[in-house]
């Protein structure tokens, strides 16, 4: 089944909030809750829609991660590029995203741990020494604002504060 319109509507709504009741995105998309339910199954089954998951606060749950990118450059392998390499990182349970970029690093791998010496021991014990991995860069996030179009900070009364003279 070639997408259409109606499909992408449904996506997107999706792609903000997997959660929403057959009935809100009917209703949304201008379609009958059988509509949709179809149409979700066919995009599930094309592979279309991978995967649903909660997009969890980690800090507020009393179970801070911390988290890093690492910028990798590699030499790719001889047939493979650079898929084969990315296949050993990608099965690492700390990598949470990889991808192949383009500029000065080949490969941005997004790694959490429980502390910042989980995630350089991870960097040191594991990743440094594959074969192919010529240098590493590691980054360091210190906190999440939004992520996947989602904020994670509240408004509270005023950003900045008050100024007396």
């Amino acid at each position: 089944m070639a997408m259409d319109e109606k499909d992408r509507i449904l996506l997107t709504i999706l792609e903000d909030d997997s959660n929403l009741p057959v009935r809100n995105l009917a209703e949304m998309a201008d379609l009958s809750e059988e509509e949709v339910a179809a149409r979700i199954r066919i995009l599930e089954e094309q592979g279309v829609i991978r995967k649903y998951r909660a997009m969890v606060d980690w800090e507020k749950a009393g179970e801070p991660e911390v988290a890093a990118i690492i910028e990798l450059k590699v030499s790719p392998e001889r047939d493979f590029g650079y898929d084969k390499i990315a296949e050993r990182i990608a099965r690492f349970s700390q990598v949470r995203s990889l991808r192949l970029i383009s500029g000065v690093y080949d490969l941005q791998v997004m790694v959490v741990g429980r502390n910042i010496h989980e995630i350089t021991s991870f960097v040191a014990e594991q990743i440094a020494p594959m074969d192919h991995i010529r240098e590493t860069a590691t980054i360091l996030i210190m906190k999440t604002y939004k992520e996947n179009g989602h904020t994670f900070f509240e408004r509270g009364g005023g950003d900045r504060l008050p100024i007396s003279l």
